[in-house]
């Protein structure tokens, strides 16, 4: 609540919170419809990213950590506009609240009133601290629910066990996005 009512603030100061960025980052965000469709499709072939966006589709809501996670993956390892995250997003969410939606795409694409605009999630490592036996993405991700534990998080190193199972490969290699925004934002 005090984060909703915070942003609720900065909102009011600040009517064009919801379309132009806080702290103005001169990001020059990739155009790539394909990329955010097979997220928003939850495809990307990161387990815990493609469990939060499908939650999203199905339910209408996600925790809080999963929002961070998927919003973080579309901004930082695909690097596209926080705003069409946030417009999904807002479209889906049965608890959407247009300044705390607005305000928490900005603190995870580094454009708000963060003082870290370079954090990265890294997926594997969320998956493995928040989701750490995989019970979370089991649910969301059916084609998956076969796989035991946290190896549930990375099924591209199954090896033969991957074997019918129809689960893309990762659209990206994360090590690399992560450190290709960093040197965008440099």
């Amino acid at each position: 609540l005090c984060w909703r009512d915070f942003y609720h603030q900065v909102h009011s100061a600040t009517p064009s919170f919801p379309r132009e960025d806080y702290r103005p980052r001169r990001d020059r965000w990739r155009n790539d419809p394909e990329g955010l469709q097979t997220w928003k499709d939850g495809c990307t072939g990161y387990p815990i990213v493609d469990a939060g966006m499908r939650q999203l589709a199905r339910e209408g809501w996600m925790h809080n950590r999963a929002r961070l996670i998927t919003a973080s993956f579309l901004v930082k390892d695909l690097y596209i506009d926080w705003r069409l995250g946030a417009r999904h997003f807002w479209d889906l969410l049965i608890d959407g609240d247009m300044a705390n939606n607005s305000g928490n795409w900005q603190w995870v694409a580094g454009t708000g009133n963060d003082t870290r605009p370079n954090r990265v999630f890294n997926p594997l490592l969320q998956a493995h601290r928040f989701d750490h036996d995989g019970t979370y993405v089991r649910r969301y991700v059916p084609e998956l629910a076969e796989i035991t534990g946290g190896r549930v998080h990375e099924p591209w190193k199954l090896g033969p066990e991957r074997s019918g199972i129809d689960y893309p490969e990762p659209m990206l290699d994360h090590a690399e996005a992560a450190a290709e925004f960093r040197r965008r934002r440099a």
